[in-house]
């Protein structure tokens, strides 16, 4: 995915977490990062440097696909995640328009997964970036990268696609940014 040629560099918004800081749970249901689910990927993801995240993934028995090898679905699900939390450092609420995945080498059960994702750039709603996974610590060889597309959206977006009851609860929640962060990603 090429930005165009009148794409801007990404600028972190001034209230963005500061680098080193752990973002935590944007929803407590989400699959990617919620505490609330069991089989989730509970994925940890701390701010970087300019527009950039670091996240860990532990592969669990219940995320193999071939026995003892993580599910290619849910890989690309962690790099889903990660580049989603992007936003977070933009304050943009934005979705996922398209995902491109590269699976490198086979990932085992038991593995932590370290993943980093930077904004490369930016044009009107649309939000390029990348990610890439390696396994056997940040420096280790790669296993999963990918390249995503994210496109701004209004709140409205969740309220009029969503569940009402879930939305409702996010909307109620007493925790500002909590609250702001539950509509932060996911199509």
């Amino acid at each position: 995915m090429t930005p165009p040629a009148d794409a801007a560099p990404p600028v972190r918004h001034r209230e963005a977490p500061a680098p080193g800081e752990l973002l935590g749970a944007h929803y407590e249901h989400c699959f990617g990062c919620g505490e609330a689910q069991p089989h989730g990927l509970h994925l940890q993801t701390r701010a970087g440097e300019g527009v950039r995240v670091t996240a860990e993934f532990t592969v669990k028995p219940a995320h193999q696909g071939a026995p003892g090898l993580a599910h290619g679905g849910v890989l690309a699900s962690a790099l889903d995640e990660t580049l989603g939390s992007l936003n977070w450092l933009l304050r943009t609420i934005a979705v996922t328009g398209r995902l491109e995945t590269d699976f490198i080498r086979p990932v085992p059960v038991d593995t932590v997964l370290h993943l980093e994702a930077e904004v490369t750039a930016v044009a009107g709603r649309k939000i390029f970036s990348t990610a890439v996974g390696r396994i056997g610590g940040p420096d280790g060889p790669v296993a999963v990268r990918a390249e995503a597309l994210f496109i701004e959206v209004k709140v409205d977006h969740f309220i009029d696609n969503g569940r009402p009851e879930e939305i409702r609860a996010a909307m109620a929640d007493p925790d500002q940014i909590r609250r702001a962060r539950a509509f932060e990603v996911n199509p």
